[in-house]
């Protein structure tokens, strides 16, 4: 039996979920694929200039791991723009560092860390204890709703 991958945590979503060259007809164009925590790794360590255990860290994953997701991030960067591909950022592996849920019952919202919901302790209101609590909607722009902490897959976010 397989052991289960461990979600990668990203900061924020990105406020873009794709790009493309310009002067290349759409119907002509090849997409490259980067997921969200192959972004996270990017930014950490090209963005933010962190060196690699520190950004391990962030992602709560080993330091082999994030050398891995980084260098696959880097190489279909390079894809997409070496040979004029679109990039799509979606899908992966990963968890936020908080979620925000509503009660049901009596309306309050509030957050949930990012490691209260990879350990998976049952969740319900913090003032009236209801099991009746839903996610909210994440507010940056262009990106749909996903399933909790995020998802496996090409699937969209």
């Amino acid at each position: 039996m397989a052991r289960p991958v461990k979600l990668r945590y990203i900061a924020e979503l990105p406020s873009a979920n794709s790009f493309r060259p310009m002067g290349i007809p759409a119907n002509l164009l090849q997409t490259v694929r980067l997921s969200l925590e192959e972004i996270e790794a990017i930014r950490l360590k090209d963005l933010e200039g962190l060196e690699q255990e520190e950004c391990a860290e962030r992602m709560h994953i080993s330091r082999p791991t994030f050398h891995r997701v980084l260098g696959l991030g880097r190489k279909k960067l390079a894809d997409a723009l070496v040979n004029g591909k679109a990039i799509q950022v979606e899908g992966g592996n990963f968890g936020l560092p908080q979620q925000r849920f509503r009660c049901n019952n009596d309306g309050h919202e509030w957050n949930v860390p990012f490691e209260i919901l990879a350990s998976r302790l049952p969740l319900s209101c913090p003032v009236c204890s209801s099991v009746n609590i839903q996610p909210t909607p994440l507010p940056p722009f262009g990106w749909g709703r996903g399933r909790g902490r995020g998802f496996r897959g090409g699937r969209r976010w």
